[in-house]
């Protein structure tokens, strides 16, 4: 009883604690010139092509749902078994740190009319290893192998697959190297993180499949979908940035492209370890 309560007050003081960081970004930043209808001037001077509208909306959108989950994750970490809440609270920093960035991206393109790189990779740097941490937390550490590559286990692979996914993505957008090959080159590490967790059809180097309860193994391999086809969608807006210009150069279609992307494989990577976490938590107490 008192373990249960002392997470209900850590949930609500961590909730507070959000909501008056989230206070004080609003009142610290200052959103550009407004046009008559309450829009950022450059989207009210009759030039938009529908794209500014729509990824000043998405940003907006962004900021505002991932906000609203991480409360969600946050109230319901002390409805799930003491083993799971650490996946709830992982879930909750995700989303809690991106609804910062996207705050400030917003107000970068409601002031400059220009889509921050720096902001989307701070954002990145700090939740992409955050969400590969995410599935051992969840499946639990029996399923974790002991198997190596290259002298690194299952944390270490992520963390490093991570690493070298966002620097070179940074590094091609940022126009530091050559936009294709830093793609490639990010590819490589996306891709030890696949190798890692494993598909939905197959255990991952890192990763036994028999170990994991029946109750959580739905969620295990949602959260591999995510990895393997949700993340598809940030290749394809990064063809679209500025600097590497392999498309047309288009930074709304390239933020439209990350911001959807966002929205769904946080907060999606979130809602499907909380269903997991809820049914296995049913599962133990029904066994009691």
């Amino acid at each position: 009883m008192l373990n249960k309560r002392f997470s209900k007050t850590t949930s609500l003081l961590l909730v507070a604690t959000f909501a008056l960081a989230m206070a004080s970004t609003v009142s610290a930043a200052n959103v550009g010139e407004m046009g008559a209808d309450g829009l950022p001037s450059f989207l009210s001077d009759g030039v938009d092509d529908g794209m500014q509208t729509l990824t000043f909306f998405l940003f907006f959108i962004g900021y505002i749902s991932m906000g609203a989950a991480f409360v969600f994750f946050m109230s319901e970490r002390g409805n799930v078994a003491p083993q799971y809440r650490t996946t709830m609270t992982i879930s909750a920093l995700i989303v809690g740190i991106a609804a910062f960035h996207y705050y400030y991206m917003r107000g970068v393109y409601a002031d400059f009319g220009v889509v921050s790189v720096e902001y989307r990779y701070m954002d990145w740097i700090i939740t992409v290893p955050l969400m590969a941490l995410k599935f051992p937390s969840l499946v639990g550490k029996d399923a974790i192998t002991d198997t190596k590559f290259a002298g690194l286990g299952f944390t270490g692979i992520c963390f490093t697959g991570a690493l070298i996914m966002i620097g070179f993505g940074y590094a091609g957008e940022a126009g530091l190297m050559n936009g294709m090959a830093a793609l490639v080159l990010g590819g490589m590490g996306w891709a030890m993180i696949i190798v890692a967790t494993g598909t939905p059809w197959s255990s991952g180097l890192g990763v036994d499949n028999s170990k994991i309860s029946e109750e959580l193994i739905w969620s295990a391999n949602a959260l591999r979908w995510f990895i393997v086809v949700g993340w598809v969608i940030y290749p394809l807006g990064y063809l679209f940035s500025p600097e590497v210009d392999l498309l047309d150069g288009n930074q709304e279609a390239m933020a439209v492209a990350y911001n959807i992307a966002d929205i769904i494989n946080k907060i999606g990577f979130g809602v499907v370890a909380w269903m997991g976490a809820k049914k296995a938590t049913e599962a133990l107490a029904a066994s009691e």
